[in-house]
């Protein structure tokens, strides 16, 4: 059974005054102001990503090759685009800053899509969608909703908008530092469930097994990420719009996401 979030916590980004989207070249009088052409006349497309934020953007044991289901896919629309992808790293902090500064032409790394945001930046299509489950074991006939875990323990970050989802629900919390915490004390029968991201348990379960665990509900509202662009940059964003649309109809954006999270989480 699914169940409507009252409200998807998250994270606040404060109002910035957006001139325009400059690129990390230089440009022609005749290319100025349209970000596509700029990108077309330097021959890539600079993306601010971590680079820390595993399975997105990440390196290979820690100092190998920048990889990851964000990083992939933004190569892709690159390759569609006929530049060249190249990454700029940095903390999720100070990344929305280096787009308005002009470091990069777009964020790629897991940015939700919510009205706020919206009032300050351009946002491509989405090229995830997710929701959030409850995870428990999978011999657990008790929870097969939301409102089954009134009364039961669930485990949770008590900073995250999972843990008041958990209160909404009649759960009592019990505080851990995260994902690992919780589903380990799930595994161990310690708590009756935890609630998270459906992209974190298909994470896992990817790269740990599901371990006798199993999702037993999950909500019916899904938050969407995408990339996000300075204001001004609308011939840009209509590109890579043009772009993911071919690579999920070629069904590259379904192999990147099956390669990652053994599931198609782009739609």
């Amino acid at each position: 059974m699914k169940h409507r979030l009252s409200a998807i916590a998250l994270l606040a980004v404060g109002t910035l005054a957006l001139a325009g989207c400059s690129t990390s070249g230089g440009s022609s009088a005749e290319t100025e102001g349209d970000a596509l052409a700029q990108i077309q006349e330097a021959g890539e497309i600079v993306f601010g990503t971590e680079g820390t934020y595993r399975p997105f953007s990440f390196h290979e044991d820690g100092s190998g090759d920048l990889v990851g289901y964000d990083v992939e896919i933004a190569e892709a629309v690159a390759e569609k685009l006929g530049v060249e992808a190249r990454f700029e790293e940095t903390q999720w902090d100070a990344i929305f800053a280096g787009l308005e500064a002009g470091r990069f032409d777009a964020i790629a790394n897991q940015v939700s899509i919510s009205p706020e945001r919206e009032e300050d930046y351009l946002f491509s299509e989405p090229y995830t969608v997710s929701q959030g489950v409850i995870v428990t074991l999978e011999s657990n006939t008790d929870i097969a909703s939301f409102e089954d875990l009134a009364g039961k323990t669930t485990a949770q970050s008590l900073t995250s908008n999972w843990y008041e989802l958990a209160q909404e629900s009649g759960a009592q919390v019990e505080a851990v530092e995260g994902w690992a915490q919780a589903v380990a004390l799930v595994t161990q029968g310690r708590v009756d469930a935890t609630i998270n991201d459906e992209l974190t348990w298909l994470d896992y379960r990817t790269t740990e097994g599901a371990n006798g665990l199993k999702v037993a509900a999950e909500t019916e509202d899904a938050s969407q990420q995408a990339f996000a662009f300075a204001k001004g940059s609308e011939t840009l964003v209509e590109a890579v719009d043009e772009a993911l649309a071919e690579l999920r109809e070629d069904g590259t954006l379904a192999e990147i996401s099956q390669k990652y999270f053994g599931d198609d989480v782009t739609q």
